[in-house]
C-alpha cells in the first residue's frame, strides 16, 4: 500500500494532475469536516459530564457528518492507491500479477461505485419524497444526499481512471512503485 506522502502514486499527466487537485480538496474538505465533528463531540461530551447540557442530536450530526466526509475521501484514496491493497498477498508477487490484480480490484471497485451511485439517486428522492427526517433534531435526512453523490459520481470517475492506469501498467510490465 503506498504511504500517504508517496510521491510514486501521484499521477503526472495532464487528466490525472487535475483529477489530483480536485480530489485532494475533497479529502481536504472532508478533513475539516472530520475535525468539526470532533470538536461537536467534545463539546457535547464536556457539557453531558460538566454541565448536563449534552448538544442535542450530536450523534445524528456525527453519523451525517462521517458519511459526507467519507465519500469525499474516497476518491483520493483511490487515486494515490491508498484503499485496500493486500500488499500481504502480493509483495513478492510478479509485476504482471499486481497490475491484474488491480485491474480486478478496479472492475470490482467499479461495479460497487457505479451500484452505490444509482441507489444513492433513488434513496434521496425516496427521502425527499416521504420527508424522511432524523429523530432528535428533525434534520431532513436527504439533504447530505445530492453531495454525496456528486463525491460518488467522481469516485467512479476516480476508478475509471486508475482502471485506466492499471491496464496501461500492465502493458508496460511496469508497477507504479518498482
Amino acid at each position: 500500500m503506498s504511504e500517504i506522502g508517496d510521491t510514486k502514486a501521484r499521477p503526472i499527466d495532464p487528466v490525472g494532475r487535475v483529477l489530483y487537485l480536485i480530489s485532494r480538496w475533497m479529502a481536504v474538505f472532508g478533513g475539516v469536516i472530520l475535525f468539526i465533528l470532533a470538536i461537536l463531540t467534545t463539546i457535547s461530551v464536556f457539557g453531558r459530564k460538566f454541565l448536563d447540557a449534552p448538544v442535542p442530536g450530536d450523534f445524528e450530526l456525527v453519523a451525517i457528518g462521517t458519511g459526507v466526509a467519507v465519500f469525499a475521501c474516497l476518491p483520493y484514496c483511490q487515486l494515490m492507491r491508498g484503499n485496500v491493497l493486500v500488499d500481504f498477498f502480493m509483495n513478492n508477487a510478479p509485476t504482471r500479477a499486481k497490475t491484474i490484480a488491480d485491474i480486478i480490484a478496479g472492475l470490482i471497485f467499479l461495479a460497487i461505485g457505479l451500484m452505490l451511485t444509482w441507489r444513492m439517486i433513488y434513496g434521496a428522492i425516496d427521502m425527499h419524497d416521504v420527508n424522511e427526517v432524523s429523530m432528535t433534531i428533525g434534520f431532513p435526512r436527504w439533504s447530505t444526499f445530492p453531495i454525496s453523490i456528486v463525491f460518488m459520481s467522481f469516485l467512479v470517475i476516480i476508478i475509471i481512471y486508475t482502471l485506466g492506469r492499471s491496464i496501461a501498467e500492465t502493458r508496460a510490465n511496469r508497477y507504479f512503485n518498482e
